[in-house]
């Protein structure tokens, strides 16, 4: 079975096939609501199940197992939201909670390798990036089935 499909009881059509596709799902950590919210549709139109929270605080109120969804395989970053003291503390809180998804940073425009926090980034995008660059980042590290890449809603 691929790594980025997992299969759930799902009704008559579970009874008939054994079980149905859950999409992984994808955790937006952007302080922004509007990007956030943009960036999620668009996710969610290429088969992964985004969700979002304005900060790290708000991030750790997701459970990492919930009925019928997939489990969190990535989390993306925006910069801005790795502020305070305890920041450090609460993504390595988020990332454990979560079975050390991939992690991904939006990073601040013009910052250089030297003013990247400290996480264990899979991946870092800088700004300025388009929505499509972003979802095609989520593409690269947890590709879908070609059946499964259509819209969730």
């Amino acid at each position: 079975m691929p790594g980025s499909m997992r299969l759930a009881p799902d009704g008559l059509g579970a009874a008939l096939s054994g079980m149905r596709h859950v999409p992984p799902r994808v955790l937006l950590v952007m302080p922004d609501q509007w990007p956030r919210a943009l960036l999620r549709a668009a996710l969610r139109d290429a088969g992964y199940d985004a969700l979002g929270a304005p900060g790290l605080a708000g991030a750790l109120r997701y459970r990492a197992d919930a009925p019928d969804r997939g489990p969190v395989r990535v989390i993306l970053i925006d910069q801005g939201a790795l502020i305070g003291e305890d920041a450090g503390a609460q993504l390595n809180g988020l990332a454990r909670r979560h079975g050390k998804p991939e992690l991904v940073l939006l990073g601040s425009a013009g910052a250089g390798p030297d003013s990247t926090p400290e996480g264990g980034w899979r991946r870092t995008v800088r700004r300025p990036a388009s929505i499509a660059e972003l979802v095609e980042t989520v593409r690269n590290l947890i590709p879908l089935p070609p059946d499964a890449a259509r819209p969730l809603d």
